[in-house]
């Protein structure tokens, strides 16, 4: 009993000494913050500085025997699928285990590792494109082939693997294989770019028929296409011109014209591209076909809005400068006036004296038809207040009308309908202009029909 005693004492003595050891907490006697405020950010920086999370590199292993080395192997996978069991998603951590592999000469072993990332993420393109890099670095030429069909089969709208396929089989030197995967990839109606490596392809070959023929597929091609998806085919107009372009540099052409005229007819009167114009007619040009040019100029410029045809205009003087008589040049400047003209009563129909100017310039360069319709358009614009100082500019296009149907275009009844159409018009109740029944009277009496004349007075 007295040993227990003593043994519980010495045990009661220790723990008072482990209570004695224990430093007390100081307590803060100001709680205020401190003027001088340190950041995380700030921590982090002098962390960097003073390089104090840097570890020294590990130390070089030489491996000696073969025991070493399956050891070392053995480590190195062990930690590689740690990383891929911990997070399977993350690609990366497949393809460093699969370039490790690799690094070997375990290409067996790649492999399999590839095999198992596609199973997880069929859809990462890197994969894919690191697999067959593998395969082709180590001449496995029908793997590699195996994996660029499997690629293309399954990421059929990556044009990557479609490109890479198509180069490998031509370097090495399987011009047929090559030409069954462009083949394969024009089913899919791919981009422009993938279209025109097909026929450089054959080019290089000197397969000129073949490109012709690829040409043909891919113009008509693209153009339905945007036809049925009811966009306008305007962006397709390039791929006519290349195409023409491309029979020229070969010198055909016959061919390249047709094309040329073909990309007219197509494209019509409602989708009409000054573009196309001023390359059917540049390519005339180097034909030495001047009546032609001037005719696709002509075409276009009547069918074409002014506002988007300034290129048109600017080829058409140039070519009239280059190759053309005082009588061209001149139909030009006209052109550009009346569409600066045009401009102008758009802006402000009621601009009497820009109508004038107009009419002025096509009465002196025009047939009759052209300078009615101008007249007509000019007499629709009535002046919207009924006060007489507003129509005094107003009544002259009507005189005018009136003097060149008389005297201009020789048309006695036309004159006639112009006079009483004005005299219709005018408000009499509250203003008239004696003016225009005196010229009416004036006319009558020299067609020699008083009558009428005196109906007038």
């Amino acid at each position: 009993r007295g040993g227990a005693c003593a043994h519980s004492g010495g045990k009661m003595a220790s723990t008072a000494a482990g209570k004695q050891r224990i430093p007390k907490v100081a307590k803060v006697k100001n709680k205020a913050p401190a003027e001088v405020q340190i950041t995380a950010e700030q921590l982090l920086r002098e962390a960097k500085e003073r390089e104090l999370e840097l570890l020294p590199p590990p130390p070089q292993q030489k491996i000696t025997d073969v025991e070493e080395l399956n050891d070392y192997k053995l480590r190195k996978r062990k930690t590689f699928e740690d990383n891929i069991r911990k997070n399977r998603t993350v690609i990366s951590n497949w393809i460093k285990y699969a370039q490790w592999e690799e690094s070997l000469k375990e290409i067996q072993r790649a492999r399999s590792i590839y095999e198992r990332a596609l199973d997880v993420d069929y859809r990462n393109v890197t994969l894919w494109l690191k697999y067959a890099e593998m395969e082709m670095k180590n001449r496995q030429v029908n793997h590699a082939r195996n994996i660029w069909d499997r690629a293309i089969t399954t990421l059929p709208r990556v044009n990557q693997f479609w490109y890479k396929y198509t180069y490998m089989e031509e370097m090495l030197g399987n011009v047929a294989g090559s030409r069954q995967v462009f083949e394969r990839w024009m089913e899919w109606q791919p981009e422009e770019q993938a279209w025109h490596s097909y026929i450089n392809f054959e080019l290089r070959y000197k397969e000129v028929d073949r490109a012709r023929s690829i040409y043909e597929r891919y113009i008509l091609s693209r153009a339905w296409v945007k036809v049925a998806a009811l966009v306008l085919v305007h962006p397709e107009v390039k791929n006519w011109i290349k195409y023409a372009r491309f029979e020229e540099k070969h010198s055909y052409f016959a061919h390249a014209r047709k094309v040329y005229e073909r990309a007219v007819e197509f494209f019509g009167e409602e989708h009409m591209d000054e573009h196309l114009y001023v390359a059917f007619a540049k390519f005339e040009e180097n034909q030495k076909e001047f009546e032609r040019v001037r005719v696709i100029y002509k075409y276009a410029l009547d069918r074409i809005p002014k506002q988007d045809a300034q290129n048109l205009f600017k080829n058409y003087t140039i070519f009239e400068k280059k190759f053309g008589d005082r009588r061209g040049i001149e139909d030009i400047i006209v052109s550009k006036r009346r569409f600066q003209y045009e401009e102008e009563v758009k802006a402000n129909p009621h601009n009497y004296d820009a109508w004038f100017d107009y009419l002025r310039l096509v009465e002196s360069d025009t047939d009759a038809e052209t300078v009615r319709e101008v007249y007509e358009r000019a007499i629709a614009n009535v002046p919207p207040i009924q006060e007489k100082r507003h129509w005094k500019r107003y009544i002259y296009l009507w005189i005018n009308y009136a003097l060149y149907e008389e005297l201009e275009a020789k048309a006695s009844k036309r004159t006639r309908q112009v006079y009483q159409a004005c005299l219709e018009l005018l408000p009499h109740k509250k203003f008239t202009f004696a003016k225009m029944w005196l010229l009416y009277a004036q006319f009558e009496i020299r067609q020699k029909n008083l009558p009428l004349a005196r109906r007038a007075l």
